[in-house]
């Protein structure tokens, strides 16, 4: 073999890895990956979720990777993860079921009036898909994009795979993302739109609830959400079927099942495929970009809508609640109650805010996926 030939099969070899691809559009990607994983380990944001997120945008932006692609006709790893789990909307549904059989609905049942608060919480939704509209996205995109101020991780992946799949690496990265700010975000529009008096409002503790009617609540809910909007029982049945599991108390071992081993195998599914779907081609657009900004403006005006709704309701009701648990109308479902009870401690330390503020939590995810339902019955 000649010393020109050597050369030859010494290029071939070189031309097989990726840094002969390489290009500053993945060092980039590397760079949003590697910032979703700083903020899962060091600054505690939603690490179940960010952290598979932000590895999976960073494994996939390696050139050649038989990731997302296909091999001979067949789906390769992290692309069998999202076709049968999103793309065949196994996994938003499996994600429902397991927040089910760890959900209370104590605190709505109790104070049924947080519902509208929940309702009031979906402004941002209707604006934000108006808006869309005009900065030229098409209906179904606009519907999709407007969805993600309901901070609802899998009611965006169920409603963007069905109106504009094409969107849901941004929909669903977006979503997660402003998930998992919800700490950073809500205060600073909870402390703009309430007065000092109306944070330190205190609100009576809340009335006990019977097993019977926990049992029965999911049972009722089932029917009037697959008579309302049946587009999105499969989500919503799944939620109310893991919480009849679990008030139930006669299937324990499938409600652990659900709680825990189930949810922990559909999360790492979930993040390591949504993040697998930004690769830098796809992302590096103004589309995607512009979802991000879109889907921050969504979520502000979310928040606000739900906290103006608590002050309108204050008008006409005899029992006044404290504005800060309109916050927690958006679904992000457990954090934006609990951010609501620590602004609430913050101003009176023996203010107890968390269980109210779990009312209009629970009736943001009711409110979501109705708002979900509406628009799939509207343009699919």
């Amino acid at each position: 073999m000649t010393f020109n030939e050597i050369l030859d099969m010494m290029y071939g070899i070189f031309l097989t890895t990726g840094i002969a691809a390489l290009s500053w559009k993945h060092v980039l990607m590397w760079g949003i990956g590697l910032v979703f994983i700083y903020l899962a380990i060091k600054k505690d944001f939603e690490p179940l979720l960010l952290l598979p997120i932000g590895f999976g945008i960073f494994v996939v932006n390696f050139p050649f990777v038989p990731l997302m692609g296909f091999s001979q006709g067949h789906p390769e790893l992290i692309r069998v993860f999202y076709h049968y789990g999103l793309e065949w909307e196994v996994v938003p549904c499996l994600i429902f079921l397991g927040l089910g059989a760890m959900t209370d609905f104590g605190p709505l049942i109790a104070n049924p009036k947080t519902l509208l608060v929940g309702a009031g919480a979906q402004l941002g939704v209707f604006i934000t898909f108006t808006g869309t509209v005009l900065a030229g996205f098409t209906l179904k995109e606009a519907a999709s994009v407007g969805i993600i101020g309901g901070a609802d991780g899998p009611t965006t992946i169920y409603l963007t795979q069905a109106l504009a799949p094409h969107l849901l690496g941004a929909n669903a990265l977006a979503a997660y993302s402003y998930m998992a700010m919800v700490p950073l975000i809500q205060p600073p529009i909870m402390r703009m739109l309430t007065t000092p008096e109306e944070r330190r409002i205190r609100m009576r503790q809340l009335r006990p609830v019977s097993k019977l009617e926990k049992i029965f609540y999911p049972i009722i809910c089932t029917i009037v959400i697959a008579l309302l909007v049946p587009s999105v029982i499969p989500l919503m049945g799944m939620f109310m079927f893991g919480n009849l599991m679990k008030e139930s108390g006669v299937v324990g071992r499938l409600t652990e099942t659900a709680q825990n081993a189930l949810m922990n195998i559909v999360t790492i599914l979930l993040g390591i495929s949504v993040g697998a779907t930004m690769e830098a081609e796809r992302f590096l657009s103004w589309k995607p970009l512009l979802i991000f900004g879109l889907g921050l403006l969504d979520f502000f005006v979310c928040t606000m809508g739900g906290i103006v709704t608590v002050k309108i309701m204050n008008r006409f009701v005899k029992e006044k609640m404290n504005p800060l648990i309109g916050s927690a109308g958006v679904s992000a479902v457990p954090m934006s109650a609990r951010v609501s009870q620590r602004i609430g401690q913050e101003y009176d330390r023996k203010n107890h805010l968390l269980m109210h503020a779990m009312g209009p939590n629970l009736a943001g995810v009711i409110g979501t996926a109705a708002a979900a339902g509406m628009f799939i019955a509207m343009f699919r």
